[in-house]
C-alpha cells in the first residue's frame, strides 16, 4: 500500500526546470523525463515562457508546481539577484512548492546568500554548489580558443577543480527524485586540480591536436571579450569570475558527487575524450 501511494505522489508531482535549454538545465529535464516524471521547461522560448526579468510571467510556470529547480540566468553573483531569488522563493512558497534545489557557485559570497534565502524559507531545500564546468570548453565561452588551439586567459597558475555538468545533472535529479536530499549541502568539484595550462596538456592528449595556454592580463582579456560583440552581463561576470573568483579560494576538492551518488565524479580527461569522438573541437574550413 506504501509503495502504491509513492507511486501516486509520484505521479502527481510536477517539476519546474527553470533554464532548460542551458547546461545544467537541459539534461536535467532529460533526465527527468526518461524517468517518467512530469517537468515543465522553463525558458523565454516555452509556453508558458519564463523570463527572470519578467516577474508577471512567474505566476503561469508555478502553477501546479511541487518542485523547482532553480538555475539563475547568468550568475548569482550579478547585482540584484538576491532581491530576485527572494522574490521567486515567496512566489514558490505562495503556490505550495514543496522542494527547492538551487544551483549555486563556490566561493561566491552573493551565491552564498541566494543560498540562504532559499534554506529559510520554510521549504525543503538542496543546495548544489558547483565548480568550474567542464563543459565550458565545449559548450561555452571557451570553445573557440580551444578550436583555435590557444586558451588565451587571465587565469596564472590557480588550479581549479573543474566539475562536468553531467555529474551536475545527476546530483539534482537524485535531489529532486530521491529521499534524503533534502537540507544537504552539496559542494560538487572534479577529482582532481587541474591548472589552465594542466586543461589546455589534456585537451592536446584527448584530441591529438596542439592546445596551449597563453596567460594574458586581465585587461587584455576583457577588451578581447568586449570586442567580441558579448553582452554587457557576459563582460561583467568574465571580469567578476578572473579577478575574485579565480584567486585560489577553490582550489581544493569536495565531497558532494560521492555524497550524493555515492560514486567518484568523472574526471576531466574523461570528459576530453569523449568529446574528442565528436565534432565540437574541429576547426571550421
Amino acid at each position: 500500500m506504501k509503495s502504491e501511494e509513492s507511486h501516486q505522489a509520484n505521479q502527481s508531482d510536477l517539476t519546474l526546470v527553470i533554464g532548460a535549454t542551458g547546461k545544467t538545465g537541459s539534461r536535467v529535464a532529460s533526465r527527468l523525463t526518461a524517468l517518467g516524471r512530469t517537468i515543465r521547461k522553463g525558458s523565454r522560448s516555452t509556453t508558458p515562457a519564463f523570463d527572470w526579468n519578467r516577474e508577471a510571467s512567474w505566476d503561469a510556470c508555478l502553477d501546479g508546481v511541487t518542485s523547482i529547480y532553480i538555475n539563475y540566468a547568468g550568475d548569482l553573483a550579478i547585482d540584484g539577484s538576491t532581491d530576485t531569488i527572494r522574490t521567486f522563493v515567496n512566489k514558490a512558497k505562495s503556490h505550495g512548492v514543496r522542494h527547492l534545489v538551487l544551483l549555486s557557485g563556490r566561493g561566491e559570497e552573493e551565491a552564498q546568500a541566494c543560498e540562504r534565502i532559499v534554506q529559510e524559507s520554510g521549504i525543503d531545500w538542496t543546495i548544489v554548489r558547483a565548480s568550474w564546468f567542464n563543459q565550458n570548453f565545449s559548450e561555452g565561452a571557451f570553445i573557440t580558443m580551444v578550436q583555435a588551439g590557444k586558451i588565451t586567459l587571465p587565469a596564472g597558475d590557480i588550479a581549479e577543480p573543474f566539475v562536468d555538468v553531467d555529474d551536475i545533472a545527476d546530483v539534482v535529479v537524485a535531489a529532486l527524485t530521491q529521499p534524503g536530499h533534502a537540507g544537504q549541502v552539496y559542494e560538487v568539484t572534479g577529482p582532481r586540480l587541474l591548472t589552465f595550462a594542466d586543461v589546455a596538456a589534456e585537451l592536446s592528449r584527448a584530441t591529438g591536436q596542439p592546445v596551449e595556454y597563453e596567460e594574458v592580463s586581465h585587461d587584455e582579456f576583457l577588451k578581447s571579450v568586449e570586442n567580441s560583440g558579448a553582452p554587457k552581463e557576459v563582460v561583467w561576470i568574465m571580469d567578476y569570475l578572473f579577478s575574485t573568483v579565480l584567486d585560489g579560494r577553490n582550489a581544493h576538492l569536495c565531497d558532494g558527487i560521492e555524497r550524493a551518488l555515492g560514486r567518484p565524479p568523472k574526471d576531466f580527461a574523461q570528459y576530453a575524450r569523449e568529446v574528442a569522438t565528436t565534432a565540437t573541437w574541429r576547426k571550421s574550413a
